[in-house]
């Protein structure tokens, strides 16, 4: 059995997390790859569930990058 020391409370203090903006800036360039690459995948005749796969992950992230900046009250 390992008796690993557990981490002080303080350490906790300095979590690294995002801020709602930081978040949705984020979302922003990863939103500009996949219309990128749904792009290219429709000019290329990629196969359909490819472009299935970008289209649902593109609209996933639009969806949260709206919900991230329409409501500030979560």
């Amino acid at each position: 059995m390992s008796h690993d020391k557990d981490i002080d409370a303080a350490d906790w203090v300095d979590q690294d997390l995002l801020t709602r903006d930081e978040a949705a800036e984020r979302l922003d360039n990863e939103i500009v790859v996949a219309r990128t690459r749904l792009t290219a995948l429709r000019s290329e005749n990629g196969d359909t569930a490819s472009i299935t796969l970008v289209e649902r992950r593109l609209s996933a992230m639009e969806n949260l990058r709206t919900r991230l900046t329409d409501d500030k009250s979560v």
